[in-house]
């Protein structure tokens, strides 16, 4: 008997899989388990049932394509070949194509994907920026070919001629979509501003209208400081696009109704204004007729005297109030002044000396008692009209006078 090597039998046992038609192309139910994604892009999960499990991997070439998350518990159908893996010596399934049981996998895809960016805020009403009034440039991001673009441009130039649209072609549907569409608005953000963004195109089937719903095109349209309207598909259409724009349209036609106005009906109402404002002008101008007339009849009209009458008696009442008002100040002031001056007539010195005093000095002081002087000493006497000079020969005493220290 040949004795043979673990890798041998393994890799006979890997070749016995390999052959088998069965086990080379074919669709496995299950439930999804232990599911890991790593930095590589590769996934490694195990498909279970009630009485068995089978370990899995898809490796990042055909994870990428991926259109929802796989999540434990999941029920799904994954298709791939059976083989073993040598180093383990274990059989697995390499999974080429995943999808939900059910629930399509877009559709599912379409629900993770709009419950992850609601919970960010992308669909916040806050967010949204209000469309320009007058708008003169507007920017178009999609198919060059298609009715889209002729119906957009159709209805803006009825509705207001002078607007210039600016396209920029783009792929709206396959793998490289996503990625032209989000490049657009940001083009028209970064490198050619306009007033208003339209993205859209026509209607399809769901995976026709997937460009719309990827994460890379809400994300570019969220950003941008343009306001974006929508027009993906038709009215019962709906993309995560729809959902972060500023305002979505039902079809490209109303999306341009949104961008302009109607100069028709600018016009119209412009000319409804010039009436109302006509009318108000005539009503006012009536009004101030009959103003005028009940003025003319007002007897003060016919005697402008009778207008002035009452203030020309007040102004004289408030005249005369001043007048005495100010007399009477002048009174009250005067009498005080007078008042003054008589206490300063009584404490001048020159009226003591016109009452018969004098004021008596020697050597430039003032003599207040007898017994400063001596015999011969020289004096100056001041009088009300004059001074004169005099000198002592004797002094006597002043009778009844009260000595003081012994004097």
């Amino acid at each position: 008997m040949t004795v043979h090597s673990v890798s041998d039998v393994t890799r006979y046992i890997k070749g016995l899989f390999e052959g088998e038609e069965i086990l080379s192309d074919l669709l496995i139910r299950g439930e999804v388990s232990n599911f890991k994604r790593y930095s590589s892009g590769h996934c490694y999960f195990t498909l279970k049932d009630a009485g068995a499990s089978m370990k899995c991997v898809m490796f990042n070439g055909y994870a990428r394509n991926l259109r929802f998350t796989p999540e434990n518990g999941m029920q799904v159908i994954a298709g791939g070949s059976v083989s073993v893996y040598e180093r383990d010596g274990a059989y697995q399934l390499y999974v080429n194509t995943l999808m939900p049981e059910g629930a399509g996998a877009l559709a599912l895809a379409f629900e993770q994907l709009k419950e992850k960016l609601y919970v960010e805020g992308l669909f916040d009403e806050a967010h949204k920026q209000p469309l320009p009034r007058f708008p003169r440039r507007i920017g178009i991001v999609t198919s060059s070919a298609g009715a889209v673009l002729r119906d957009i441009h159709k209805v803006a130039k009825r509705r207001w001629p002078n607007v210039q649209l600016i396209l920029h072609p783009v792929l709206v549907q396959g793998t490289e979509a996503a990625g032209q569409i989000a490049a657009a608005v940001r083009f028209f953000n970064e490198k050619y501003p306009v007033d208003v963004l339209i993205v859209g195109r026509g209607g399809g089937s769901a995976e026709d209208l997937w460009a719309f719903n990827e994460e890379a095109v809400v994300r570019a349209i969220y950003d941008s400081r343009i306001p974006v309207i929508s027009a993906v598909g038709h009215e019962t259409d709906t993309t995560l696009a729809d959902f972060v724009s500023d305002r979505r349209a039902a079809t490209p036609s109303q999306a341009a109704e949104f961008a302009v106005p109607d100069a028709t009906e600018l016009r119209q109402y412009a000319g409804a204004l010039l009436a109302r404002l006509h009318a108000g002008r005539t009503r006012r101008m009536e009004q101030y007729k009959a103003h005028l007339r009940a003025l003319i009849e007002r007897p003060w009209y016919r005697r402008p005297k009778l207008l002035l009458a009452g203030a020309v008696q007040r102004t004289d009442r408030a005249a005369e109030r001043l007048h005495r008002a100010a007399k009477d100040r002048r009174m009250n002031a005067r009498h005080r002044l007078e008042l003054v001056l008589k206490r300063l007539e009584l404490l001048n010195p020159v009226q003591i000396l016109y009452r018969g005093f004098s004021v008596v000095e020697k050597a430039g002081k003032t003599v207040t008692r007898a017994k400063e002087l001596a015999a011969g000493d020289h004096l100056n006497i001041t009088f009300a009209d004059g001074k004169v000079s005099a000198v002592v020969e004797a002094k006597e005493k002043q009778h009844g006078a009260k000595k003081r220290d012994g004097v």
